[in-house]
């Protein structure tokens, strides 16, 4: 079997963000943990996707006294046929 990887033969990308910069809607544990096992369900299912690329976003926050720092990364996988 040939395990070699190229960006030609992606023809589909899906995008899965973790985590939310936003500090008016606070994320869950359980929303993160719903995303985390997407992602690793797309890296690890059928067909198996490739990571091909990942954003990180953050915001840094003033409250008062307190600073506030939010993160999300968004994780580019790649597919070679088109998955739900």
């Amino acid at each position: 079997m040939d395990d070699k990887f190229s960006l030609a033969d992606v023809k589909h990308i899906k995008r899965i963000t973790v985590g939310d910069v936003d500090p008016n809607k606070p994320m869950s544990d359980e929303k993160k943990d719903e995303q985390v096992k997407k992602l690793n369900e797309y890296l690890n299912g059928y067909p198996k996707g490739k990571l091909i690329g990942k954003d990180v976003s953050f915001a840094i926050f003033q409250i008062g006294e307190h600073q506030l720092t939010t993160q999300a990364t968004t994780y580019h996988i790649g597919f070679p046929r088109e998955v739900n």
